[in-house]
């Protein structure tokens, strides 16, 4: 079965500042037969965890211009493991969080249990 989602974007002109209106079209292949809001829901979580995991990696620990070239995965997954003790922490803005605890070593990577 195949899905088409269509959805409205919006792209800031860098020169002008305006902001200008975009449709895009994506499709999606699936094995089972949902309603159309089901689907909607999975595309949905789908990029929660896109926004919330992979978009804060790459902007706050700027995974995407590490140069790491042995053993990335290892450094990987201490990016996973401080954002997951910033994310128990209750921690919503994760590069302020970032800039206190490197202006003060004695909070980094605290944990505490509420």
């Amino acid at each position: 079965m195949a899905i088409r989602v269509t959805r409205l974007t919006w792209h800031k002109d860098t020169k002008t500042g305006f902001w200008r209106r975009a449709k895009e079209t994506a499709f999606h292949a699936a094995q089972t037969r949902l309603p159309a809001e089901a689907f909607g829901a999975a595309i949905r979580n789908h990029w929660g965890i896109e926004n919330r995991n992979h978009h804060v990696r790459d902007i706050s620990f700027f995974e995407d211009h590490s140069r790491i070239r042995t053993k990335p995965g290892h450094f990987a997954r201490f990016r996973s493991f401080a954002l997951n003790i910033l994310r128990a922490n209750g921690t919503v803005n994760v590069s302020r969080e970032l800039y206190i605890n490197a202006l003060n070593p004695d909070h980094a990577m605290a944990y505490t249990v509420t």
